[in-house]
């Protein structure tokens, strides 16, 4: 038996109800004649008769009772289909790492810009399963870090350099100053359980620990900001975080910028090239726009992303 054709079942289901080939067509949008061929092959398909033609209309034989309950429930399972597709196309899909982190700002700012841009958030690992997650379509854009050049069906647009912030609690010496040069902290441990092996993120603070002298510390479970925060406060530890990131507020920690130079974090919109999302235009115009300029005068950035976002200030 060959695969049956939908738009056959469709025909089928529309002369059942109808009663008449006419009518079928009408309610199709298409010829009398074309209903007629599609019937014809499902029945070859099937090898079975499902329709008496006659003056008086269309009739259903045994077989074609027997079928017609399944070829509604196909093409309602198809209808249910196409409708879920249509309402996800609706929404434009982005991949941020958190939404307590910087990038979530920058798609906020897009929503609340752009009349009628429909936007979901999705929350994933990083540019580790944002491949994936643009390859397959399961989300149009994220926003990540992107170290190197990206896969050839995958384009990265510079989208926010984010300064880092020390995390110290008010016990700590550095705590009651207004900046901190970044020589002060050679030989200084910082403590960064959240570093997942692997992870682009983990990458770039083992670059910024190398350039500057600094240990991290990504020991011990992640369980989260709070007690991050918890933790840095009740004793003598430090920690990075970015200048957008939501930490929670406590009397007992003081979050002090990074200068001399300033780090920051490269935040790149990454999207399909075959991606034909209606928004995604808008929203890669909308970063263009916004584009920030990396400048080795006072700011660092590791040497692979150096390249992306120094171009981006031409």
């Amino acid at each position: 038996m060959n695969d049956v054709d939908l738009g056959a079942v469709r025909a089928f289901v529309a002369v059942a109800e109808e009663g008449y080939f006419g009518e079928a067509a009408v309610r199709l949008g298409i010829s009398q004649q074309a209903v007629s061929k599609r019937i014809a092959r499902l029945e070859a398909d099937l090898g079975l008769r499902l329709l008496l033609r006659s003056r008086a209309g269309a009739a259903l034989t045994d077989d074609g009772r027997a079928f017609l309950p399944h070829a509604r429930a196909l093409t309602g399972l198809a209808d249910q289909a196409l409708a879920a597709l249509r309402g996800r196309r609706g929404a434009l899909r982005i991949d941020v790492l958190d939404t307590r982190l910087a990038p979530i700002d920058l798609v906020r700012a897009f929503h609340e810009s752009e009349e009628g841009a429909e936007v979901e958030i999705v929350t994933s690992d990083g540019l580790r399963s944002a491949r994936a997650a643009l390859a397959r379509g399961s989300v149009d854009a994220a926003l990540c870090r992107v170290d190197g050049e990206p896969e050839e069906d995958l384009v990265a647009v510079p989208a926010l350099l984010e300064p880092l912030h020390l995390l110290a609690g008010r016990g700590h010496p550095l705590a009651g100053l207004p900046r901190v040069e970044m020589a002060r902290l050679a030989g200084a441990t910082v403590w960064m359980p959240g570093n997942a092996p692997g992870s682009e993120w983990a990458d770039y603070y083992r670059l910024l620990a190398e350039a500057f002298a600094v240990r991290i510390d990504a020991s011990g479970p992640d369980f989260g900001y709070e007690h991050l925060a918890a933790e840095v406060g009740a004793g003598g530890l430090l920690s990075f975080v970015g200048e957008g990131t939501r930490i929670p507020w406590r009397p007992d920690i003081v979050q002090i910028p990074l200068v001399e130079p300033v780090p920051v974090y490269p935040h790149s919109l990454l999207r399909h090239r075959q991606n034909p999302h209606p928004l995604l235009p808008r929203l890669l115009a909308f970063v263009t726009r916004a584009r920030p300029s990396f400048d080795p005068r006072r700011q660092w950035l590791p040497a692979p992303d150096r390249a992306a976002f120094t171009a981006a200030a031409r």
